[in-house]
């Protein structure tokens, strides 16, 4: 199976060179990731300046692409330009940090996988709850078996796969759920700041999320030590407001 992995923490990351070793035991495996970190970009795209890649060797060996663009960039060049034929998989990550609830519109990670699943492409964003490598291989050996197993799930089209894992030794992690998206947002703050001419800025930041009151929400999982794997459509249509909204008379005035 031909892959394409990516992410937003950079090509010289150690998450994404811990799934490459994961896949490439197996499979034919193309890198193309930012040429930095892009941490928190979204599913933003490049118009008002030259997307470059340079192809780059780096983990004793292995090459990739590194880009001047952000995730999704990534992904459409590469599979517009970059790879001689389409892979079968697209797999983001591993981002150090997990992408639940809120995050995930946020995140550069879960916008790659996003951008494939958009191409019909199967795909999955993977990320780990706290910083450090500690238990990425883990991690990337097991995301690996999931993307085997989700080749013969069949996704609908434009669905991908959003998958988190504790940072724990194997041992600990009592199993996998299947789980949704929180909704509940994190406490947003600025840290007023001077610089050395007196001039204000802000430094952004946000309190972690919690106080979730069902098991099958993406954090909850976590927090209770599981592998939390949640289903995120393309698609973001309100289908029950469209039903309930379809039933009422507009009016246009001017």
């Amino acid at each position: 199976m031909q892959v394409l992995l990516t992410n937003d923490d950079g090509i010289y990351a150690p998450g994404l060179w811990a799934l490459y070793q994961a896949f490439a035991e197996q499979h034919r495996v193309c890198v193309v990731a930012p040429d930095r970190e892009r941490s928190a970009v979204g599913h933003g795209i490049t118009l008002h300046q030259p997307i470059r890649s340079q192809k780059t060797r780096i983990n004793g060996g292995a090459t990739g692409f590194a880009v001047n663009g952000t995730p999704a960039d990534c992904v459409k060049l590469g599979l517009a330009e970059l790879l001689e034929t389409p892979p079968e998989l697209v797999v983001s990550g591993i981002n150090p940090g997990a992408n639940v609830g809120v995050n995930v519109n946020y995140s550069g990670t879960v916008a790659a996988a996003k951008e494939a699943a958009m191409a019909g492409i199967p795909a999955m964003a993977v990320s780990i709850t706290a910083p450090g490598d500690r238990h990425m291989k883990d991690a990337a050996v097991v995301a690996a078996s999931f993307c085997r197993q989700m080749m013969d799930w069949k996704l609908p089209q434009g669905t991908f796969l959003n998958v988190n894992f504790p940072d724990l030794p194997k041992e600990r992690i009592r199993g996998v759920r299947w789980s949704r998206q929180g909704a509940n947002g994190c406490a947003q703050h600025f840290e007023k700041r001077l610089d050395p001419r007196n001039r204000t800025y802000y430094w952004q930041g946000c309190d972690a999320q919690g106080g979730y009151d069902r098991p099958d929400i993406d954090g909850a999982a976590l927090q209770e030590n599981y592998i939390s794997i949640t289903p995120i459509k393309c698609d973001m249509t309100d289908y029950d407001a469209l039903n309930e909204l379809a039933r009422r008379k507009v009016s246009i005035s001017y």
